[in-house]
């Protein structure tokens, strides 16, 4: 079906349906809080749909949704920073950060994805988008399609970001690499 003949509502109806899933997952590795993951997952579905009434057709669905939902996204945290301290890291100094493993919060959860998404977390807004991304399945096209960043340059991040995640897995718990 021709996605100019459908209405805004269908067309809503038909992403949350393909990407309901994709989007929860999205909305928690942005927010830990699970109070603030509702919300934001509230704002990005309402952004969505409000994004229909532009939406041509020109980009695929899938391109659309997680375009708009990673900008809604990107924009909550950078609400969230300018009200709070910033706990951000550059991707140079992620390897010098303390393993979140061993924060406060953080000691009952040992396994390999907790870990994972905790130092996912600690990226900033931009790296974090092209993380996410990857791990959501998408390649460098359709991930620089989003982001704005060419393949090339996706490539690269992902390149870096997971050689820094292998170097913190691999460490010994606790130790600095």
């Amino acid at each position: 079906m021709d996605a100019q003949r459908l209405t805004q509502d269908e067309l809503y109806a038909r992403a949350a349906a393909e990407f309901g899933g994709a989007l929860g997952r999205l909305a928690s590795a942005y927010e830990r809080d699970a109070d603030r993951q509702r919300d934001l997952l509230q704002d990005i579905h309402f952004a969505i749909w409000r994004s229909f009434e532009h939406y041509r057709g020109l980009a695929s669905l899938r391109t659309w949704i997680y375009r708009v939902a990673h900008n809604t996204a990107a924009s909550h945290v950078l609400k969230d920073k300018r009200a709070r301290i910033s706990q951000w890291v550059d991707l140079d100094h992620i390897a010098d950060a303390p393993d979140p493993s061993t924060t406060q919060d953080m000691l009952a959860e040992t396994d390999t994805l907790t870990r994972l998404m905790a130092l996912v977390h600690q990226l900033k807004p931009p790296d974090r988008q092209v993380m996410l991304l990857y791990l959501d399945g998408l390649d460098a096209k359709e991930t620089g399609e989003i982001t704005g960043l060419s393949p090339g340059a996706v490539a690269t991040r992902i390149h870096r970001i997971k050689s820094i995640l292998a170097r913190r897995f691999s460490a010994p718990e606790g130790a600095s690499t």
